[in-house]
């Protein structure tokens, strides 16, 4: 019989992030200015990751597999493209669990949360075990606020599963899986090797301005 060769954790990246590239949501060998103004060759434009059906229904498998042995009863998500993520890996989960998401917000005191609608309440009359899913996490404030949330409703987070972390210092105490873990080198504008090498700066993607035009 042939012997089954296990892929070790790199190639796995590799391949993963070949997989976003195909889909135009990771751009590299480029000059991006991300919202704090640092630049980077690097950028992930998370409105591109779930374009492609196949695709996303191929990365929500990957996410449903890793957590196939827990018993997940609600799949929840915030945003668009994570909603439709989300959506595909409860699809692809052996315990067959609910989707439902959350909507963000913004409070008076200018702070932000997350809120779920009344209709989703009933789901967790009973306590439910809940895999939270995001496409990108970026501080991971988004995922600490859903946590929040399913702690308010007497449920139980059993783990996390998103597409890419852009930082390895983003970590929490329930089990997290991650597609992607890469953290791009960024630079101050006067330190920045693109600028140096006169490489315009993406205007399409990253943060657009007249206050960066005279950075390049």
């Amino acid at each position: 019989m042939p012997q089954t060769t296990e892929i070790d954790a790199e190639t796995l990246e590799r391949i993963n992030r070949g997989i976003l590239l195909r889909t135009g949501a990771y751009l590299a060998n480029d000059h991006f200015v991300l919202s704090h103004r640092r630049h980077t060759s690097e950028y992930v434009e998370k409105a591109l990751v779930t374009t492609e059906p196949a695709f996303t229904e191929g990365l929500g498998d990957i996410i449903a597999k890793h957590f196939a042995k827990v018993q997940v009863d609600v799949v929840l998500t915030t945003g668009y493209g994570a909603s439709i993520l989300g959506h595909c890996v409860a699809k692809a989960h052996p315990s067959r669990p609910h989707f439902i998401y959350a909507t963000k917000r913004t409070r008076t005191n200018g702070t932000n949360d997350v809120v779920l609608r009344r209709e989703f309440h009933q789901l967790f009359t009973h306590g439910a075990k809940v895999l939270i899913v995001e496409d990108i996490l970026t501080t991971g404030e988004t995922v600490k606020a859903l946590i929040k949330l399913v702690h308010a409703l007497g449920g139980e987070v059993v783990g996390i599963g998103t597409v890419w972390r852009r930082s390895k210092k983003i970590k929490f105490k329930y089990p997290l899986f991650t597609l992607v873990d890469r953290e791009f080198p960024t630079y101050s504008p006067t330190e920045c090797p693109m600028c140096r090498k006169g490489i315009p700066i993406n205007r399409v993607f990253g943060r657009r301005g007249e206050e960066e035009q005279g950075e390049t």
